[in-house]
């Protein structure tokens, strides 16, 4: 007994011994991580030892403690968005570091389709943009977030209306007739570029702008935006590829996220105003012109753009919590928009909640993610539309009427002349609103089912429900056209008043199955194979419900219950499918070689029973020369050369259009849409190109160069048939090729890097050729011009061996000594012209830190290309004084004839080149320390559309308004559109 006490005794001593070396061999590393440009705190970075296992997180002040072995020498800190560093311990227990973000860093993580992938390992043309890079202040859209910010993508917004369309073109405009827009793909959703938003029905004064499609989504949330820019990179996603593929990624929970709250107030008003007469100046204009002055003078002086426009005062705010705790991740946010349009009555109100939510099982084997995405969106519109006829929407009334006119009669009722729209009666008697629900989620599951292979399965379901509300008061004077809806008259709207409600139900729904194998070996070479099978279908519901006849004469009740008329309920009901079969594979010999392989084959229900399917291949390679023995190193800190090749498909246009259909009109009778064509196939993108990524200096200058070449063929195209016939047309590929070509260039400089102060630079630019080439035999018309004895007028053709949206007008040459035009062809003789889409964007971003101090200063700009002003055309020549309409002082008083007529001409076309001090942004974050409420402080003052140099006369040459024509689209028209803002923002962020 006494021997197996002693031994229990030595164990004892033994154990202790080993157990207080392994404690001396152990040390503690604490310190924190922020933002080297404003000191803010870093939740969520990677701590690892460096040569042993195990890590730490920051938490949401930034703090970490790290238990390393005694032979760890140092520690590495890695986080996505960030250039990652490694630290020598040198005897040291508190290690506090700055990151720095980077836009390009050789480490960072980039979504790419179905995965991600880091920079270095990028064999396509892939550009990611984050919060830090995002544009600030007032922002309706996603898209808002990068306009400008990206080589080879434009963001043209279609009015300055909030939450209004945009044209969002990667690399130029391939298509003629399908969608030019790229591919949304939301946390690996991909959504319908369908706007969600009804249409403004059967409005006296024509269409109104589409709405964004992506409003409902709070650009709060998004983390990141990547844009897949060559076909190598898009063709993963095959037949909606062609325009290329914008992945959005939502925040998600961290490990001691906490609470984070952001306030905006916004102060909005117009840019730029018309110049246009003031009373006294219109009577003697009118004297001028040779017409009696003293008949139209009415003695007012109204300033009717004062009467129209405001100061407006928009807010939002932002909520948002999560966290991380054994395998549970979550965020969770919720979103209040109030933005006020700078025309009275106009404006969007959005609530959103989102949430994130992921969860790890059975030692992450199998992991489960959830995203829910619902807002509630609720648009107010004025009276402007895009194809106005001669009397004007709410624009063009306003900016031609007589400016003698007062507003109201000595009864209290509006002013009218018999004629002309009294714009303050148009405003304040349309009650035009919509309501928007809409839900997206994804659920998720991924299950390691060996070493290296792992299986994914998704379910992504996005619904819509819409409603569009639109009241015409009665009272209304001078709306005294009537309509034609599907067979049926609708009676004008002056006298009797008009309700109309419209319904849009959306809906899609898609499941993504995927097995993905990865092996790596110890030479450093490496190899991934994804294959996966898709797919989606989609469902749209329209319709409209009109109805005339208030109950009380000349008395408006806002409800569809309150008329007498009631018109015959109709819509239309569509549905469509896409199956796909994908495969890619990532190859890399001792990371100096890489190689990815693309296949993808689609089947799409809008097709031709003859063409449904179409396989859509893709090949990119990479040579990262830096990793070889003879490379520059003393020169260059990274050097690789990346080559690309493939295709890529276009569907993008409406359902059962390869069917025979008929329709039947509100009156009984039945009538074909469209020929049937079995042979009507996919609309084609060959694209190849390549490029050069290098950093130099000690990593303080980075660039990509990139060359790029596409060709669209068997163009979709609806061909319209001489009328009359049994159907209007049947769609068609049309024979030829649209071509684009370029080069980007894109540099990042760190100027400065000081101890506190630090000077960025990011320069981005575009050169683009855009040709249409084989496409004899035809020439199509577009861009339709508006205005007083100009039905029928278009500006725009495309034809062979010109750009898209090439301006086919006379040439005007000034005016005569008799003050008529000058057109030295003929006025009838039309000309081509330069092209809408522009062959030079470039954009510069300066930022600057001192201390806790920061500044952004981004620009923008615009060449090479042309703006056709509608609005001038139709309004501001002299001849208009002769009727009593107002025009601008600029035309005013020239030596121009009255008599002389307002032709389609290149006296209005114009240059649109521009530079744009598009968004600066001033902000101070406070030092915190000890708080028991904050963990992060920060204030901020940003200014949006502060300059702009430009050589045009209209209020913008940044404008695209829908002016087609048989639905083809246009592009460069300025028509009376909704006017830009210029926004002061002053912003509060804090975290708790």
């Amino acid at each position: 007994m006494q021997f197996k006490h002693l031994l229990k005794v030595c164990f004892f001593a033994v154990f202790l011994f080993f157990s207080a070396a392994v404690m001396a061999q152990n040390k503690v590393i604490t310190g924190k991580v922020t933002d080297k440009k404003d000191g803010s705190a870093l939740p969520g970075v990677s701590v690892t030892a460096v040569g042993a296992t195990g890590g730490a997180i920051t938490t949401a002040d930034g703090d970490y403690k790290l238990s390393v072995a005694g032979n760890v020498t140092a520690i590495k800190f890695s986080y996505i968005g960030y250039v990652g560093q490694t630290v020598n311990l040198d005897g040291r227990t508190s290690i506090n570091v700055s990151l720095e973000t980077t836009s390009r860093s050789l480490n960072e993580v980039v979504v790419i389709g179905y995965g991600t992938q880091k920079v270095k390992d990028a064999t396509g043309s892939v550009a990611s943009i984050g919060t830090k890079d995002f544009n600030k202040g007032v922002i309706s859209t996603p898209d808002q977030l990068l306009q400008g910010r990206i080589a080879g993508v434009t963001v043209t917004q279609s009015s300055g209306e909030p939450g209004g369309g945009a044209s969002i073109n990667i690399r130029g405009t391939g298509s003629i007739r399908a969608g030019n827009d790229p591919l949304y793909v939301i946390d690996g959703v991909p959504v319908s570029n369908d706007t969600y938003a009804a249409s403004s029905g059967s409005s006296p004064i024509g269409m109104s702008s589409a709405r964004n499609p992506l409003s409902f989504l709070n650009p709060n949330d998004i983390e990141n935006i990547s844009i897949l820019k060559d076909a190598s990179a898009s063709a993963i996603y095959g037949s909606r590829g062609a325009n290329g593929v914008v992945l959005i990624t939502t925040r998600k929970g961290r490990k001691g996220q906490g609470i984070q709250f952001s306030e905006n107030t916004s102060l909005s008003t117009t840019a730029s105003r018309y110049d246009i007469l003031n009373g006294p100046d219109f009577l003697k204009a009118v004297a001028g012109v040779g017409a009696d002055a003293n008949a139209i003078n009415k003695g007012a002086n109204t300033n009717w753009q004062d009467q129209i426009f405001r100061k407006s005062v928009s807010q939002t705010i932002n909520l948002g919590f999560g966290g991380a705790k054994d395998g549970f991740s979550y965020r969770a946010s919720f979103g209040y928009d109030d933005q006020n349009g700078v025309i009275k009555k106009s404006g969007l109100k959005r609530l959103t909640g989102h949430l994130n939510a992921n969860q790890s099982l059975f030692k992450d084997v199998v992991k489960l993610d959830l995203t829910l995405a619902g807002s509630n969106v609720k648009n107010q519109y004025a009276p402007v539309t895009n194809d106005a006829g001669f009397q004007g929407s709410l624009i063009g009334a306003t900016i031609g009427l007589n400016p003698t006119y007062p507003i109201k009669n000595a009864d209290g009722t509006y002013y009218f002349d018999g004629s002309n729209l009294n714009p303050v009666d148009m405003l304040n008697n349309t009650y035009d609103s919509d309501n928007i629900n809409r839900l997206l989620s994804n659920i998720g599951i991924t299950v390691k089912l060996a070493k290296g292979l792992s299986y994914r399965g998704t379910f992504g379901n996005d619904y819509s429900l819409a409603k569009r509300t639109t009241f015409y008061d009665p009272t209304i004077q001078g709306y005294t056209s009537s309509s034609t809806i599907r067979g049926k008259t609708v009676p004008s709207i002056s006298g009797i008043g008009q309700g109309d409600l419209q319904t849009v139900k959306l809906s899609s729904q898609i499941t993504e199955q995927t097995l993905t194998y990865e092996k790596k070996w110890s030479d450093n070479s490496s190899f991934t194979i994804l294959g996966g099978y898709s797919y989606q279908v989609f469902n749209n519901k329209s319709l409209i419900d009109i109805r005339t006849q208030t109950s009380t004469k000349n008395v408006l009740v806002k409800n569809m219950n309150d008329f007498k008329d009631r018109f015959p309920l109709f819509g239309d009901t569509t549905k469509s499918e896409l199956q796909s079969y994908y495969a890619r594979l990532n190859y890399s010999y001792k990371d100096k070689y890489l190689l990815t392989a693309t296949v993808r084959t689609d089947g799409s229900s809008k097709f031709g029973a003859n063409h449904k399917y179409a396989t859509f291949p893709a090949l990119a390679l990479k040579w990262k020369i830096i990793n070889e023995s003879f490379a520059p190193k003393s020169l260059f800190d990274d050097l690789s050369l990346r080559l690309n090749y493939g295709k890529t498909g276009n569907q993008e246009f409406p359902a059962y259009q390869s069917l025979s259909v008929f329709q039947t009109d509100l009156a009984g009778n039945s009538s074909q849409l469209y020929f049937p064509n079995p042979n009507l196939k996919w609309e084609t993108t060959t694209a190849y190109g390549a490029g050069i990524d290098f950093t130099i200096v000690g990593g303080r200058l980075s660039g990509t160069v990139d060359y790029f070449n596409k060709s669209t063929k068997d163009l979709l195209f609806f061909n319209a048939f001489p009328q009359p016939t049994a159907a209007p047309g049947i769609w068609i590929n049309l024979p030829g090729n649209v071509i684009n070509k370029g080069l980007e260039i894109g540099l990042n400089l760190e100027a400065v890097k000081g101890p506190k102060f630090q000077w960025d630079v990011n320069y981005n630019m575009t050169f683009l050729k855009n040709n249409v080439q084989n496409f004899t035999g035809r020439v199509v018309q577009t861009g339709a011009i508006n205005g007083q004895g100009l039905s029928g007028a278009f500006s725009q053709v495309i034809q062979n061996g010109y750009p898209l949206f090439t301006f086919k007008v006379a040439q005007y040459n000034g005016l005569d000594k008799d003050g008529f035009g000058i057109y030295p062809n003929g006025i009838d003789v039309q000309t081509l012209q330069g092209s809408a889409l522009p062959k030079f964007t470039a954009s510069l971003t300066n930022n600057f830190t001192y201390g806790n101090w920061n500044l952004s200063v981004f620009l923008n700009a615009v060449t090479g290309f042309y703006v056709y002003d509608n609005t001038a055309n139709a309004y501001f020549y002299r001849g208009s004084l002769l009727t009593g309409h107002n025009v601008s002082r600029d035309v005013a008083f020239t030596n121009e004839n009255p008599l002389n007529s307002g032709q389609v001409s290149t006296r209005w076309l114009e240059k649109g080149d521009f530079l744009r001090v598009s968004n600066v942004n001033l902000g101070y974050t406070f030092p915190i320390k000890n708080s028991k409420i904050f963990k992060t402080l920060r204030f901020s003052l940003t200014g949006q559309n502060l300059a702009l140099i430009t050589g045009y006369k209209g209020l913008d040459p940044e404008i695209n308004v829908n002016k087609q024509i048989n639905n083809v689209p246009s592009r460069g028209i300025d028509y009376t559109g909704y006017p830009k803002a210029r926004t002061y923002t002053f912003g509060i962020n804090a975290g708790f």
